[in-house]
């Protein structure tokens, strides 16, 4: 006897849809939504230290915004279309958009002393503790 295994609609539309080559325009051809970019975030007694991958985009593109113990960064990112006379767009997954992550830090963050760095697509904050943060140890009568 066959064994016949039936497949949802959406997994075999999904099946053909993946099975493209690079060159063929797929039936999506929607541009890419804005992706987040990666960070990584490390501390010591005095700081944190942020580095945040944000390729393609200007320095003055950037803006970072401290309240307390919560830090916003954030970039207007643009990618202009060059679509000349004659040519057909196959696949586009260039963006543009405003891209922002936000994040919570367990002490207050010192906004006169914290420093950032934007250097070959890479933003590094430093983002040194506010002194007297620090937690505070009951008596327990």
């Amino acid at each position: 006897m066959v064994n016949i295994t039936r497949y949802p609609n959406d997994a075999f539309q999904q099946l053909f849809r993946d099975s493209f080559p690079v060159w063929m325009p797929a039936p999506d051809t929607r541009a890419a939504a804005p992706a987040q970019f990666r960070i990584d975030v490390a501390e010591n007694d005095k700081a944190y230290q942020v580095l945040a991958d944000m390729p393609g985009v200007k320095k003055e593109e950037i803006s970072v915004t401290i309240n307390g113990n919560e830090v916003i960064v954030s970039a207007e990112v643009k990618h202009e279309k060059d679509v000349k006379n004659g040519i057909t767009i196959l696949r586009a997954e260039r963006y543009y958009g405003k891209i922002q992550r936000e994040l919570a830090f367990s002490e207050d963050i010192d906004e006169a002393k914290a420093e950032a760095k934007y250097d070959n697509g890479v933003l590094e904050l430093t983002l040194p503790k506010k002194n007297g943060a620090g937690a505070k140890k009951l008596a327990v009568n």
